[in-house]
């Protein structure tokens, strides 16, 4: 039976995340998913921005870095993929790999935060032991099989953050109308851009919508 993980990790433990941290001129990085990751251990970035050249620029200066290619932007939205300059290129997404893993969500805050689909139970496992092989310090928050999600904690499969948003949104009455607070009024309680919470509640919604269809589906 394919299980779900999420779990958090420092952007310093794989080298995808400490070479972005080091990234200036962005709001937010999101990896784009892909279904599967098969070998494919390069990932594509979604980067939101105002200023594309510093950021690119402050990633090509890493010496980890041969190249990063930019694909298109829609929106202050840019889709990056970048190539290594050293062999292995990322431990993290490697593993994942190994275990057939399939992306369901990976972006970073303070942490970053991966939602990973295995297709059974054992190559979670493989892939948590690899992580102890290889030092990468992962932080647990949910393992629940596909067709069971928990029923202790939150109805809905929201990342702490998404549910964070949509909470003060709701409890400042962002949804009534006419609307009671700004997004840039949130934003700054919440310490983050107006752009980064836009596109939380904007994932969060979408989130509940599929969520209470898919349960209306089974009744």
């Amino acid at each position: 039976m394919a299980v779900i993980l999420e779990f958090t990790v420092d952007a310093a433990e794989f080298l995808l995340g400490g070479t972005l941290e080091q990234a200036t001129g962005v709001e937010l990085i999101e990896l784009e998913r892909v279904i599967p990751l098969g070998n494919q251990s390069i990932p594509f970035l979604w980067v939101v921005a105002d200023d594309f050249e510093t950021f690119e620029r402050s990633v090509r200066t890493q010496p980890a870095v041969a190249a990063l290619d930019q694909f298109g932007v829609i929106d202050r939205h840019g889709l990056y993929r970048i190539e290594w300059a050293v062999d292995p290129p990322n431990q993290l997404i490697d593993g994942l790999v190994d275990a057939n893993a399939t992306l369901l969500e990976a972006h970073h805050g303070e942490r970053w935060l991966f939602r990973i689909r295995f297709p059974a139970h054992d190559l979670l496992t493989q892939f948590y032991t690899y992580c102890t092989d290889h030092e990468i310090r992962i932080h647990v928050e949910r393992v629940f099989p596909l067709s069971h999600p928990p029923r202790r904690g939150p109805v809905f499969d929201l990342s702490p953050e998404q549910r964070e948003a949509l909470v003060l949104a709701i409890d400042r009455g962002y949804f009534e109308t006419p609307r009671e607070v700004t997004l840039d009024e949130l934003a700054a309680d919440l310490e983050i851009s107006q752009q980064a919470l836009s596109d939380r509640i904007r994932r969060g919604v979408q989130q509940v919508l599929v969520d209470s269809l898919s349960a209306l589906e089974t009744v």
